[in-house]
């Protein structure tokens, strides 16, 4: 006699009468064989039911509901616009690649990147971007190598959406006759600092659309020339900090305006590189201007034949001979551009600019020194001292926010600190993403850490991009994929060079009209704040803001 199949246990698949289907009753079964099994599965199920209740409770608390992710919106515009170039060094190169027009030596380091490595995803990036509909018609550079570089950049055949140019850019070595020039509709500006004031007031009268690489000007006085020029002009301006595309930025601003933190009286922000590079202490083409003419005299490397030494020079305050050491490292002096405050606290001083709508600084101390890349130290690699520090802090008073933001750096340590913004009720890290931990002794928090709700050792919750949203941290793994760092944005899950979503906004704006991103009245905020960093350190005193007068007191 058979027994009858029982329906529950004995059920099959429908897909294969010889495969049976296990049910849930079956599971508990046999848990029930494995004790051990069982009391773990208990406790993980009642951890996790925790967990839950614990971000829904801590998501509730902060106002931060589940949104509809980022959209990266297409702008494919009808009307082609043609772009010229001035400055084509390694953040031109940079800029135009942003826009469409990478070089072809670029191209080729990154397929060999890829070649070695398939994890490898620049190439992907460069070209999964979204095709601007632009034309590249002139570069300019007073170097004939960068300028040649430029030009083939300009009819690069690897470009996003496959779109080639066939007409090669028109080549420039003065300016102003790429400005003449009627096929020109905007400009993107990456020269030295001490020539950004002069070229952008030109390019704005000669009506074209001007996208500046900061620190915005070497000088006050001249931030004020450009805020004139660009606000009569009526046309767009946009300042080349691309770090206003983080999306980490915007979470973070979204978490300042929900005063999740409360009031913030602190904020730190930090530079720390650790090589010559860091230091600006770039590599020179040839040790001597005689090796370069005995080795190669076809205008190819640069010597006075091949870089028009006093074009470069130009408004530059103190004049010398031609020297390569200057013009590969230009950043080492204040006769070009304007050192640690307006080239690295300018990217920091506008992130947080940006996240918490500070403005102009009533006050301004900063001290430092030239503390590590002397001659004396590397004889071999440094020829002539430089004046810009490589150690520099700036500190920053806003009393009627009541707030202080202290900046710190050092070219010759490498250990990294994020921007961090310190509140009653909680602090918030930022970097490439965020994290926020309750303070133990928060007023807001109080009750909801006593009832062991929000737990201090952990971050309230975090952002890294790549997700969609701010989620909710309950565990340590999540406080470690936290903390990582990623040199890309995201937008909708797709990896974005933020440079790109930063001219695509700025073309935008020309195209359909509004103020891009860091527009005039964001550039000059941060224009006089750095100014301010600077002369506090050349005059060894504090010095404040006149908004009456515009002028530094």
């Amino acid at each position: 006699m058979t027994d009858k199949p029982n329906k529950e246990s004995d059920s099959v698949s429908p897909d294969s009468s010889n495969e049976p289907r296990f049910n849930r009753r079956d599971i508990i079964r046999g848990l029930a064989t494995i004790p051990a099994l069982a009391v773990f599965l208990y406790s993980y199920m009642k951890k996790s039911a925790l967990d839950s209740m614990r971000k829904l409770q801590v998501m509730s608390e902060l106002n931060q509901r589940k949104k509809a992710p980022a959209v990266l919106k297409s702008s494919k515009p009808g009307e082609l616009i043609r772009l010229g170039v001035i400055g084509y060094g390694w953040r031109g190169a940079q800029d135009l690649k942003a826009a469409g027009f990478a070089s072809p030596e670029w191209v080729a380091k990154a397929r060999e990147g890829v070649n070695r490595n398939r994890l490898d995803k620049r190439l992907e990036t460069y070209l999964s971007q979204e095709d601007l509909n632009l034309a590249l018609t002139g570069v300019c550079d007073v170097f004939d190598t960068r300028r040649e570089q430029g030009i083939a950049a300009s009819t690069n055949d690897v470009r996003p959406g496959g779109a080639i140019q066939t007409e090669p850019a028109k080549e420039y070595r003065n300016y102003q006759d790429l400005l003449a020039s009627d096929d020109i509709d905007a400009v993107i500006v990456t020269t030295p600092d001490h020539w950004h004031a002069q070229i952008t007031i030109d390019a704005l009268r000669a009506g074209k659309h001007v996208y500046c690489e900061k620190c915005m000007t070497r000088t006050m006085s001249e931030a004020i020339d450009v805020y004139d020029a660009v606000k009569k002009s009526g046309l767009k301006f946009q300042l080349g900090h691309h770090s206003r595309a983080s999306a980490s930025h915007e979470k973070a601003k979204e978490i300042i305006e929900n005063n999740i933190l409360g009031q913030v009286t602190l904020v730190e922000v930090t530079t720390n590189r650790n090589s010559p590079g860091g230091a600006w202490v770039y590599p020179i083409q040839w040790n001597s201007i005689e090796d370069a003419y005995l080795k190669y005299s076809d205008a190819r490397f640069a010597t006075p034949k091949t870089l028009d030494w006093n074009m470069w020079q130009g408004p530059a305050p103190n004049k010398h001979s031609f020297n390569l050491e200057r013009y590969f490292r230009w950043r080492c002096w204040y006769d070009y551009g304007t050192g640690l405050s307006g080239d690295l606290l300018s990217h920091d001083f506008d992130a947080v600019n940006q996240i918490m709508d500070l403005g102009i600084p009533k006050s301004a101390s900063a001290s430092g020194g030239i503390y590590y890349y002397t001659k004396e130290r590397f004889p071999d690699l440094i020829k002539e001292d430089r004046d810009v520090p490589d150690t520099f802090q700036a500190v920053f008073e806003y009393p009627d926010r009541g707030l202080t933001l202290v900046y710190s750096a050092s070219l010759a340590n490498s250990r990294h600190r994020g921007k961090v913004f310190m509140g009653h009720d909680a602090t918030m890290e930022v970097g490439s993403g965020l994290t926020v931990t309750p303070d133990p002794q928060s007023t807001r928090y109080k009750s909801k850490i006593e009832e062991g709700i929000i737990n201090t050792a952990l971050p309230l919750f975090s952002y890294s991009p790549g997700s969609k949203d701010i989620d909710g941290i309950t565990s340590a793994s999540a406080k470690y994929f936290a903390q990582k760092g990623l040199v890309y944005t995201y937008r909708e899950g797709k990896r974005v060079d933020p440079t790109h979503l930063h001219v695509k906004d700025w073309l935008d704006c020309i195209r359909y009209g509004g103020e891009p991103k860091c527009n005039i009245e964001e550039g000059f905020e941060e224009a006089v704040a750095c100014h301010m960093a600077t002369e506090s350190y050349l005059k060894g005193r504090t010095v404040e803001w006149d908004p009456v007068n515009r002028k530094l007191i």
